[in-house]
């Protein structure tokens, strides 16, 4: 299939566009543009809220829902907002769905692709994270960023082709997953039953173009049964999240409280220690503080493990030491992405049996069964390294006719000509396709103001009126993607 894909782009891609093409972006395009995005502004912000209200965190399976029962709601609302666009849609057995416009039976489409589902939520939110606010132009809830509020970018994207009957050489299909903060097996199953799209667009990640991402490795580390000084050791949420909170409970004499660390005495030679630390995507750690290893050092420092449990937390010290994994001896750069980083974000404790996640982001000079290899000399006789996943760097050539269409879009609509594509250490659906690229709408340079948080993070947030540009550029890359010759 790769190789069909690359054939193609090594034909002449670009037709030859008259002033009467309906593909021409020209000055009244561009106001109609303006003019349709104005117009469906407060729709827009009504059905991000609907989405965002559903806690479409991944449940039990159970029949009619995979993924578990709120997954399903949001892909019925998705669903259901594109109905009332007036776009058809199609259920891919409750794991996947798409809108579309065109031939319904040709699979060779151009596609978008976003996702539903959302990671938890934390504790520290000053307001349900459910229920969408408005502020100062913000808006702030789960999901609002990744992925929900771009879903419903891609669905005003297409009812803007509707409502002008552009002429589409190509089917156009806006897909829905529900699965892609955990596994991706939605897209694994719309793989399996479809024909990959002809180009697809992830919008789920930065501005101005994604065109490669590192490859991303998961692993448990895993304890040999402890008995000691050391009882439970919790924190963390998800394994591609740096957790704020962390808790212990262990024996000691005596303790005290340091900075992000409190240490509360229970019972005699009982202690209560809970870290705070800086929530944020495991992919973007700088500007974060893991609070697990804020209380693996607390823990050291105080000499508290006994002699049994002290390899495996001075083995944890090392992944926590710094989130390049420079203390675990796997940092690496290949010039073509940024550093790798390496971040611990959930450990639990069962039956004397600590289990701690590792997070791995990597380039090209690296690999799954090298960083397995280092983890395991590093874990000898202290951990087991069971590695969970393991993704290869995924990598778009910029001559990519596709990749010019959508940053021509972008700098059009920005003003930002010399906007150029650029790699990213998070994962999107875009690696799993044969010619694919994520493409906004975060703008990681624009700052945000102090009440606002990140993906991932406590007060999730996204500013309207980016998400309002976005929509124009969105729009204008589908109508120059119409114009290639696939």
């Amino acid at each position: 299939m790769k190789e069909y894909y690359e054939k193609r782009r090594s034909k002449k891609n670009m037709r030859d566009i008259s002033s009467t093409s309906p593909y021409v972006i020209d000055d009244e395009r561009l106001k109609d543009i303006d003019r349709f995005v104005e117009e469906n502004r407060d729709a827009i912000v009504r059905d991000i809220a609907r989405l965002v209200s559903i806690p479409s965190i991944e449940g039990e399976p159970e029949p009619g829902a995979p993924f578990g029962k709120a997954p399903r709601q949001a892909l019925q609302c998705g669903m259901d907002i594109a109905n009332e666009l007036g776009l058809a849609t199609v259920n891919c057995e409750d794991k996947i769905a798409y809108a579309w416009l065109g031939d319904a039976d040709i699979d060779r489409c151009i596609a978008t692709i976003t996702h539903l589902d959302v990671v938890p939520v934390g504790d520290d939110w000053p307001a349900d994270p459910f229920v969408m606010r408005e502020e100062d132009g913000y808006l702030l809830g789960r999901g609002v960023m990744d992925d929900k509020g771009p879903s419903v970018l891609c669905l005003y994207a297409l009812k803007y082709l509707k409502d002008t009957k552009l002429p589409l050489r190509y089917p156009v299909r806006a897909l829905l997953g529900s699965n892609e903060e955990t596994n991706m097996h939605d897209l694994d199953h719309y793989l399996d039953t479809h024909t990959p799209p002809l180009f697809c667009f992830s919008p789920d990640a930065d501005f101005p173009l994604i065109n490669g991402e590192k490859g991303i490795y998961h692993a448990l580390l895993v304890s040999q049964h402890l008995t000691g000084n050391i009882l439970d050791l919790t924190g963390g949420l998800a394994a591609n999240a740096i957790p704020a909170k962390a808790s212990a409970l262990v024996r000691a004499a005596s303790l005290e409280s340091c900075d992000g660390v409190t240490a509360v005495q229970k019972e005699p030679g009982l202690w209560q220690l809970s870290a705070a630390g800086i929530s944020g995507h495991a992919s973007m750690p700088e500007g974060t503080v893991n609070a697990i290893g804020l209380l693996v050092d607390y823990i050291l420092k105080n000499n508290i493990p006994s002699e049994k449990e002290l390899p495996y937390f001075r083995f944890l010290a090392k992944l926590h030491a710094a989130s390049d994994g420079s203390g675990l001896g796997i940092d690496s750069c290949d010039g073509r992405f940024a550093p790798l980083t390496a971040v611990g974000g959930k450990i639990t404790t069962e039956n004397g049996i600590f289990t701690q996640t590792i997070d791995v982001r990597y380039g090209t000079d690296t690999s799954g069964e090298k960083l397995t290899a280092r983890l395991r000399e590093e874990a000898a006789g202290c951990a087991e390294v069971v590695v969970a996943n393991d993704s290869a760097p995924f990598y778009m050539p910029l001559d990519n006719p596709a990749i010019a269409a959508c940053l021509e879009s972008y700098r059009q609509v920005t003003g930002e000509h010399d906007a150029q594509a650029m790699t990213i250490g998070g994962g999107t659906y875009s690696r799993h396709f044969p010619n694919a690229a994520a493409f906004g709408p975060e703008h990681p340079e624009r700052s945000y103001p102090a009440f606002c948080g990140p993906i991932h993070g406590v007060n999730e947030a996204a500013r309207l009126s980016d998400f309002l540009e976005a929509l124009k550029i969105y729009i204008q890359a589908h109508i120059r993607l119409q114009a290639l010759e696939f």
